[in-house]
């Protein structure tokens, strides 16, 4: 049950009543009515714009519509109070029992409480890590591939139809300084002294493994060749080396993929149609690809600035700033080139509504990649791209910098060895997306409320600690969810249940927000607010015997407390796996 859309419903309902009535002229858009919690608790439970958009098409002032409004909705037994206030908004108070149906709605729900019906189209691609396969996935890869992760869960619990995408960066000149520094590994493996790693090739140690696959396979053969006839061979077996770690990365996080996409397979190499030619012909034939020059970028000198005719992509008449390349001077094509093709390829593939997820230096790069989405979908796709910011790693508040395995950064992998899966997701998806992230190391593995993800899970532990005792009290106690929702949930009427209880209500609402928003940390931060509210009401239990959640002398209140605590329960839960983190029954 979601409280506001039940609501909405209703006001909608009044909104036509007075439409009838004359009140309102006939034919008013009622779609940009909204519903949400009054922003203090003490002017009500709820409040609408509902007189502040219609007034002016109605020919009235809103607080003069507003109090009209108020006198229909009043006539709905489950709205206590209707009252106009500043301007024009309205805020409505409701009667107790409209609470606890929704808590009773909820306990029957469980872990579906919030989820959203299926909605068949359109279906959403959400591209996310695409880290370039040349090494390890450093911690800001960890901070883009949970919140895409986050996001997918969300979206798919939200009723949406999503396909989670890496795209392969395993086409141009980084892949081939990789099969060199591969080569390298190669020859070290077959007893060779390689001295100090050259300027230009990729240091790490990570590159070991590949050179003594290649060893294995072929011996000393690939010394006999010239680069051209091993650089090929040797580039394969290291992406896919690569991309085998990078992928035990991820599930080590609890990141799986639906599709790999290779940036190869959109070029004419191994028999492949040449996509990206296809998409530059297909631009061109809609006028929307010319032969130009474009002006030095803006600080450049002269001197550097190469003025040729070259290929272009008209930019400008999709928002872009400047028209933009699709092929380099040799006659190779432009990143850009590829990427437009694959954003083609994404909407040819069924998917109108396309989120990247990439990282903060590539902000430069949004408008120009929007316009592209808009030309090669002729406006029929849309082309969300979240930035994640920047990862200070930390320990006791200093810097860490250097990892010998990668050579020069600390690697997603031994963060996850050494605070674990569940601490690594829920501090990345603790902070929005585009403010820079601190992320302590020691701070992570504490056992205490200033640890944000051991204090929501503790909360769940709880909970689930409340159902054992409960059991060992009233052994002969049905505790399904169909006999807790019988209970009598007008017992719980303390201001710190009912505040709870009216969370639990938000929940729908709050799910449905952030997934429009594409905004996966609210669910962090209101599972947080949520299991707060539920240790402070386990502490005034304390000194407030009647609000025990078990007590052996009233099983009526206990089976009542019990319905509250599973649905407290069932919404961290839900929450916590909308983040990707494990809800434990037990914490020690």
């Amino acid at each position: 049950m979601n409280l506001f859309e039940t609501f909405s419903a209703r006001i909608t309902a009044a909104l036509t009543q007075l439409t009838e009535a004359g009140v309102l002229r006939a034919g008013l858009s009622f779609a940009r009515v909204v519903v949400e919690p009054t922003r203090d608790p003490a002017h009500g439970d709820l409040a609408t714009n509902a007189a502040m958009v219609l007034a002016k098409e109605a020919g009235t002032n809103p607080r003069a519509l507003a109090e009209k409004i108020c006198a229909e909705l009043l006539r709905d037994p489950d709205i206590v109070k209707a009252e106009a206030a500043g301007p024009g908004f309205i805020n409505l108070t409701l009667q107790p029992a409209v609470f606890t149906a929704i808590l009773k709605s909820a306990v029957e729900a469980g872990l579906d409480h919030g989820r959203g019906a299926g909605k068949p189209a359109p279906k959403i691609n959400v591209e996310y890590v695409s880290a370039n396969p040349t090494g390890p996935m450093h911690v800001g890869h960890g901070r883009g591939a949970v919140f895409g992760d986050a996001l997918s869960n969300l979206l798919a619990f939200a009723g949406h139809a999503v396909t989670r995408e890496y795209y392969i960066n395993d086409a141009g000149a980084q892949v081939d300084v990789l099969g060199r520094s591969a080569f390298l590994r190669y020859r070290e493996a077959l007893g060779e002294e390689i001295g100090a790693i050259p300027e230009g090739l990729y240091p790490g140690d990570y590159l070991k493994s590949v050179g003594e696959t290649l060893a294995k396979a072929h011996g000393r053969a690939l010394l006999e060749q010239a680069e051209k006839e091993w650089l090929p061979l040797v580039r394969a077996t290291a992406i896919d080396g690569m991309m085998a770690m990078i992928r035990e990365d991820l599930a080590a996080l609890g990141v799986v993929h639906d599709v790999f996409f290779s940036e190869r397979s959109l070029q004419a190499v191994g028999g492949n149609l040449d996509a990206v030619r296809a998409t530059i012909e297909d631009l061109r034939s809609r006028d929307l690809v010319y032969e130009g020059r474009l002006p030095p970028p803006k600080g450049q000198k002269d001197e550097d600035w190469e003025d040729r005719e070259q290929t272009l992509f008209r930019a400008t008449q999709f928002g872009d700033d400047v028209d933009r390349p699709l092929l380099k001077s040799d006659g190779s094509y432009t990143y850009f080139a590829n990427d437009i093709a694959y954003h083609r390829s994404k909407f040819t593939r069924g998917f109108a509504e396309m989120i990247d997820v990439w990282g903060a230096d590539h902000g430069g790069y949004v408008k120009r990649m929007a316009a592209a989405v808009k030309a090669v979908t002729a406006g029929e796709g849309t082309l969300d791209v979240k930035l994640c910011q920047l990862v200070r790693l930390l320990r006791n508040g200093e810097q860490v910098r250097m990892s010998k395995r990668s050579g020069d950064f600390v690697t997603l992998r031994e963060v996850i060895d050494e605070v674990g899966r569940d601490a690594v997701r829920f501090m990345m998806i603790f902070r929005k997306n585009d403010a820079t992230l601190d992320f302590d190391l020691a701070k992570v593995v504490e056992q205490s409320k200033d640890n944000p993800v051991f204090y929501v899970q503790y909360a769940h532990a709880r909970c689930a600690s409340i159902f054992r005792q409960a059991r060992e009290a009233f052994p002969d106690l049905d505790l399904s969810p169909a006999m807790l929702a019988q209970a009598d949930l007008a017992r719980l009427s303390d201001e710190s249940e009912l505040g709870i209880i009216k969370m639990i209500a938000a929940y729908p609402r709050m799910i449905d927000a952030a997934a429009s928003a594409h905004e996966p940390h609210r669910v962090a931060f209101f599972v947080h607010e949520l299991a707060s509210a539920f240790h402070s009401l386990w502490n005034k239990g304390k000194d407030s015997p009647q609000l025990r959640f078990v007590n052996q002398t009233d099983r009526e209140s206990t089976l009542a407390r019990l319905a509250f605590v599973h649905a407290v329960r069932s919404v961290l839960a839900s929450g916590l796996a909308v983040v990707g983190v494990a809800a434990p029954e037990e914490m020690r």
